[in-house]
């Protein structure tokens, strides 16, 4: 007899290793400030939301996460916090969409939403609570700035390159995933 459960959270925590070892390779994207480096971790996550639904991808994002907190910790937690918050508002949208119906146009559309969705809250959680902590004496308006001018377009930049990498191994993975 087969313990589903027990092979769902094998693969989680699969995955999640391997976001973790991923998140290690980052680097800068030019005409965006330095602290600013696209890693494609999220990767295994939105896979982990499309094969088990958003949730599992969320889990996915919160294990890279701490497993990088406890090994790797330069921001106090800062920096894990946004990785968090970009990935998981990103892959729990998409991974909601496209577990309501699994076709290619809706995955197209999912990784969309999960785009301008992570760049949306990526605004306001650098404007309320990012930036606040990691940089308190910053102007607003200098904020502000740098939300219109950095943080926003990495994040849509961003995003385009996850989804378009996602998409062309998802359907590869996935009979591998569903075994």
């Amino acid at each position: 007899m087969r313990n589903s459960k027990l092979q769902l959270m094998t693969k989680i925590g699969i995955l999640s290793a391997i976001a973790f070892i991923v998140m290690f390779f980052e680097f800068p994207v030019p005409f965006f400030p330095p602290f600013l480096k696209i890693d494609l971790s999220d990767i295994p996550a939105i896979i982990g939301a499309f094969a088990f639904g958003p949730v599992a991808g969320v889990t996915i994002e919160l294990i890279k996460n701490l497993l990088h907190l406890i090994f790797r910790n330069e921001t106090g937690g800062i920096g894990e916090l946004a990785n968090f918050l970009t990935g998981g508002s990103f892959v729990l949208v998409a991974g909601l969409i496209y577990f309501r119906k699994k076709s290619k146009t809706y995955a197209l559309m999912a990784l969309l939403a999960g785009t301008v969705t992570m760049s949306l809250v990526m605004c306001f959680a650098n404007y309320f609570i990012l930036i606040p902590v990691y940089a308190p004496a910053m102007p607003k308006p200098e904020v502000m700035k740098m939300i219109y001018t950095a943080i926003f377009p990495f994040n849509l930049f961003k995003g385009v390159v996850v989804s378009a990498i996602t998409l062309l191994i998802y359907k590869s993975l996935s009979p591998i995933l569903h075994k």
